[in-house]
């Protein structure tokens, strides 16, 4: 019979998994308690970080239907929940685990899809959310501009073709013969 605090564990463990968009495991043998606490202020607001007993984390993820990090909870381990923009809570563990080489990234799930260790640390290279709607936008709104130049061009072609002839008549239209006058 399991005990409350493990079953209580478990479900807590378990609703971080369902609330969470990403979960990045990683292993922090070595790491002091002022280390962990200098990790956790660098994620932020974006995610938390949770050292969690293999057994209970293995039966919280399986119970929140994420089966792809078995492998993972091996040896000491510590969970990444991410709710958040998942680039910057896996460039803030990236940039951490570089100062810290105690700090192993062992995989992770974003929506569903499992993710190694390279993978995660691809999405680290990622630009932020913001940045790439902001180079969306600018995409966006230079595609506008341009259609409304080539909407406008013909319309400027045909002013200019009538300022040309309108100023050529005023000039006497030289090389054009006057009208006839009536007698």
């Amino acid at each position: 019979m399991a005990s409350p605090d493990k079953v209580e564990a478990v479900a807590e463990i378990k609703e971080k998994f369902e609330n969470s968009n990403a979960a990045v495991v990683t292993a922090y043998t070595g790491l002091s308690v002022a280390q962990l606490k200098d990790l956790r202020r660098s994620l932020g607001e974006n995610a938390q970080y949770r050292v969690a007993k293999n057994t209970l984390t293995k039966i919280a993820a399986n119970e929140a239907g994420v089966t792809e990090l078995d492998d993972f909870f091996v040896g000491s381990t510590a969970v990444a929940f991410v709710t958040g923009d998942p680039v910057e809570a896996a460039k803030s563990l990236r940039d951490f685990a570089k100062d810290n080489p105690q700090l192993v990234i062992k995989g992770g799930v974003l929506e569903g899809k499992a993710l190694n260790a390279d993978e995660i640390k691809k999405l680290a290279d990622l630009e932020s959310r913001e940045v790439l709607l902001a180079k969306l936008a600018g995409g966006m709104k230079a595609s506008m501009a341009k259609a409304a130049a080539t909407f406008q061009a013909p319309l400027s072609k045909f002013v200019r073709t009538a300022d040309a002839l309108r100023a050529k008549q005023e000039q006497g239209g030289a090389g054009t013969p006057a009208p006839a006058e009536a007698e």
